[in-house]
């Protein structure tokens, strides 16, 4: 599975597997950057095309993508907002299903508490993959964490299907 955090400077990507034990381990992790100079279609462009990339090397049975979510600035909602379309294009165009979770859920799935802090998350991602270190940068941490969200999402379905 690959999650994403997307964001039009940084976006984060984390690629999990899972063993037939139902253990998870991470593959891969990184970010897309675009330069802030580069004007936005070009960056845009920039995202989907390693984004496509990425997605055609890895082959996910789903991408994983946090809901947009904004308190104060709405002109970097907008531009998130913009690298999340890409997102999902790129998804879609490969034929990727694609999963949204809000960071309550995310922060909820791996803290137990709607409302933890970066650092809370980023050290159960650590935990839960059994990391000597967490996954840098902050925003390919962040995909990380998406994806472990959609896999304990994924664990909670079969238990409610298998208690059926």
């Amino acid at each position: 599975m690959l999650g994403v955090d997307p964001g039009t400077a940084t976006t984060g990507y984390g690629v999990i597997a899972e063993d037939a034990q139902g253990e998870a381990s991470l593959m891969r992790w990184g970010v897309i950057q675009t330069p802030a100079a580069m004007p936005m279609a070009q960056r845009l462009l920039e995202i989907h095309r390693q984004l496509s990339a990425l997605i055609g090397e890895v082959r996910p049975d789903v991408l994983a993508v946090e809901e947009l979510f904004f308190k104060r600035n709405v002109t970097t909602a907008l531009t998130v907002g913009q690298a999340r379309g890409v997102v999902l294009l790129a998804a879609a165009q490969a034929g990727v299903p694609v999963c949204e979770y809000t960071p309550a859920e995310v922060k909820q799935a791996l803290v137990g508490y709607g409302s933890a802090d970066k650092a809370q998350i980023q050290e159960m991602v650590r935990l839960m993959l059994r990391l000597t270190e967490i996954p840098r940068p902050d925003d390919a941490a962040d995909a990380v964490a998406v994806a472990i969200c959609h896999l304990h999402s994924q664990r909670l379905h079969r238990l409610i299907e298998d208690a059926s």
